[in-house]
Order: structure tokens, then sequence, then C-alpha cells
């Protein structure tokens, strides 16, 4: 009967440690991730009611986000108050089908989970908590099923769409339970929310300042939600994380004197969305506020952001980490500008990317740009005129990659006798600009330094 036992629990570990995707990546030490839109079907998916070409579109996406260096994928699962999983309380998405409601004949985010996993990245479920409709209000667009059409009186409308309203108590149990849904049912690494809280500039009654009792309980109504949010998360599973991304200006300095020295639109007032609280508190495990701007922007200076969002985490256990808006042609361009900065703050811990789309393009060389800022030191990339070496390729024809080992994506190939300068080096591996200007990687076995340094 012992013997019996002992096999029993043997054959249990087995299965525990050795049965693949069942425990969740951890979360990378240096995050480099991407957003993954699907609300308006900006990223994913590209066709719909076809499970093949949703699946393969989202292995060849992945493939190409590992190669390029991406650890970390935040995938939008809950787009407008619905589901790209299977879900007892929201509607199946209609991005998925093109039908609130109608079941797409797989579990798109099992699927994704298992995927992104087997690659050993991490995945994020990203939800927009109380986004309804993008425009309309009329209920009966909705699916049968959906708590909205149950639930009138959750709601709020403004600008044409519709909303769940923050004040209510209902409206706060909902999402916590379609977060607990969420991680009781897949294995997620992180629960991630968006910038949208209130509606953006939703207004105040009339004779109401944006300091006085209704904006003060606007904001109390939205920190309960991220706190039942936060305690639900680590009541269920501690190891799952919890990050929110908000706008990239608190407060200006102008309104507050702790604020920063910007000019633009307030989070705090404009979606009643308190970060500052939110870290202090360490409701959330990370920040990823969105600086969608350039070094030298009149009303929000990239690195002044920088060092405000720094000196909020200090002292906390809260994560930081910065939201690049590369779908601006003003950031892709200087991305590499912004990652040294990032360099310069020990508690910038990573980057967030939007959007994945001019990213997979590589829009502005930015593949290669943020190759060569995440794989050299703090020292090495903020020095412009160090001393560096030149080498010759002697392979016949020699692969120039994205990173620094074999799973990166092949920039540009060079033939025998090519001139390079070396940048950096790592094990194996040179970080090479070529004489187009074009920067990469190449095998430091087909490459043949020459000793005399020389000045760039």
């Amino acid at each position: 009967m012992k013997k019996i036992l002992y096999i029993m629990i043997i054959l249990i570990i087995a299965a525990i440690y050795f049965t693949p995707n069942v425990l969740a990546a951890p979360a990378p030490k240096n995050m480099e991730a991407v957003w993954m839109a699907t609300v308006f079907n900006i990223d994913f998916p590209s066709t719909k009611n076809d499970i093949a070409a949703q699946k393969n579109e989202y292995i060849e996406k992945l493939d190409k986000l590992k190669a390029i260096g991406i650890n970390t994928v935040v995938f939008q699962v809950r787009p407008k108050a619905d589901a790209l999983y299977k879900s007892d309380i929201n509607p199946w998405s209609d991005v998925l089908t093109g039908i609130q409601g109608k079941d797409p004949g797989y579990d798109p985010l099992a699927f994704m989970i298992e995927e992104t996993h087997k690659r050993g990245l991490a995945f994020h479920a990203w939800l927009n908590p109380y986004r309804v409709t993008t425009s309309g209000t009329d209920l009966s667009t909705l699916s049968e099923n959906h708590p909205a059409r149950s639930h009138p009186d959750w709601l709020i409308s403004f600008n044409n769409s519709l909303y769940y309203n923050p004040e209510l108590q209902e409206v706060k149990n909902h999402i916590i339970a379609t977060v607990e849904e969420i991680i009781r049912n897949y294995n997620v690494d992180a629960i991630h929310f968006d910038d949208y809280f209130y509606p953006s500039k939703y207004p105040l009654p009339q004779g109401e300042g944006r300091d006085g009792s209704v904006a003060k309980s606007r904001i109390q109504h939205i920190n309960d939600m991220v706190q039942g949010v936060s305690a639900a998360i680590k009541s269920i599973n501690n190891n799952v994380l919890f990050g929110i991304s908000p706008m990239g200006i608190w407060k200006n300095k102008i309104s507050d004197s702790t604020g920063s020295e910007t000019s633009g639109s307030e989070s705090f007032y404009t979606v009643y969305a308190d970060t500052r609280t939110w870290i202090k508190n360490q409701w959330i495990d990370y920040v990823v506020p969105q600086i969608y701007w350039e070094t030298g922007h009149k009303a929000a200076d990239y690195e002044t952001l920088v060092k405000w969002w720094s000196n909020e985490v200090q002292g906390t256990n809260v994560k930081l980490y910065i939201g690049h808006g590369i779908y601006k042609d003003v950031v892709v361009n200087e991305i590499d500008m912004q990652l040294r900065i990032n360099q310069k703050y020990s508690v910038v811990n990573g980057s967030f990317y939007y959007g994945m789309k001019n990213l997979l393009t590589n829009a502005a060389g930015c593949i290669e740009k943020i190759s060569v800022i995440k794989h050299s030191s703090p020292l090495e990339s903020s020095r412009s005129n160090m001393a560096v070496k030149t080498g010759t390729t002697t392979a016949s024809i020699l692969n120039i990659r994205s990173g620094s080992g074999l799973q990166y994506a092949i920039l540009t190939k060079v033939p025998k006798g090519t001139k390079v300068t070396i940048l950096n080096s790592q094990p194996g591996w040179h970080n090479v600009k070529l004489t187009n200007g074009k920067t990469g990687w190449a095998s430091a076995d087909y490459v043949t330094v020459i000793d005399q340094p020389r000045k760039i």
C-alpha cells in the first residue's frame, strides 16, 4: 500500500513539473512588451469567422515579436464589456465573428496563452473595465446576454457611447467578478488595465468644481474599484500581477505643486484616475504611464515625465515601465533617444510599445534602434563618441540580426569583405554598424576584428 501511495505522489509531482504550459511564465526582470489591440480589430484578428486563420495569424505575429526581442504580450481580452474567452459573465466579443455573443468555435484566450508560454513569453490580459460601446446608445444592438441589457440602470451615456457607471457598487462587483473569472480559469501572468476610467471629460453637475465633492467622490469610486480588483487578484493567486497604464500626466504643476512641469491633459481631472494613490498603497504591481510625447515637447517633454514618474515609485514595490507611442512618427524616429533616457533612471524596468503594426513593420528602423540600446549598458549607449573597433566579415553571406542570437530576425545580409564598425560586443556576437548607417548583430565567428580603434 505504501509503495502504491509513493508511486502516486511521484506521478502527481511529475504531472505538475513536466506538463507543458501549466505554470505561468515568470515576470521578466526587464519587461519588453507590446500592446495587441482587438477593439476595432486594430491588431487582431484581421479575419473573422475563421479559426485556422486566427490561430495562424496569432502564431505568426507572436513569432515575429519574439524575434524582435519582445518578452511580454499585452493582449486585449475585453475591448467593450465583452470577452475573447469563454465567460459566464460577459458575451463573446464581436471582433471574432462580427456578431457579439456568437461562439467563435474555440477558446482564443486558452490557445493564445498556451502558444505564448510555449515560447517563453509572458501573457498579460488587458481589460477595459467600463466601456460598453464605442459608438451608439441603442441597447438592442448588444447581445441578448449582455449584462448592460439586463441592467440598463448600470449605464451612463456620454458622447454617443455607453459606459458602466463607476459609482455603482454593482458595477464594481461586476468588474471584480470578471477579473476573478479570468484568473480562476486561465493561466495569465497579469491583469492589465489601460487609461480609460470615467469617460474623458465627463461633465460635473452645474456649480461643481473640479476639486469639489462630486469630483472627489468620483476619484474615490475609481480607487475603490482598483483596490477591490487588487485584493481579489491576490486572494486567488498572488503570483498574478496587476498593472495599469494611465495617461502620461497625473497632474500639472500649475494644478498641484507636486505635479509635473507639464501643461497637458491630466488623468486626475480628465478621467478621475489617481495613480499616485494606487502606487502609494501598492494596489498595483506595476505602472506604465503612456508618455507618448517626444523630447522637447512644449506641453509634455518626454524626460520631464520619465523623471517625475521615477520619483513617484521610489520607496515602493511598484515597478515602473514606460509606454512609448511609436504610432507617432516623431516618437518612433527618436525611440533610441527615449530608451537612452530611460537608462538614466534605475527604477525604469522596461518599455511597452504601442502600436504593434509600427513595430512589426520596423517603422523608422525602430527594431534596430531598440535592439542596439537594449543590448548595450547605460554607459555604452550614452557614449556616442566612444572609441570603437572596426572589422571585416568573412562569411560569403553574413546575416545581420536584430539581436544577439539566432532566434532574432534577419534585418539584412552582407557579402564577404564588408567593413563594419563594432559598437559593442556580447559573447559570440558583435553589435555592428554598416556603412549605410544601419545597425544590427553579427556572429563574432564571421567577423575579423581590426585591433586599431577609431572614433565615430
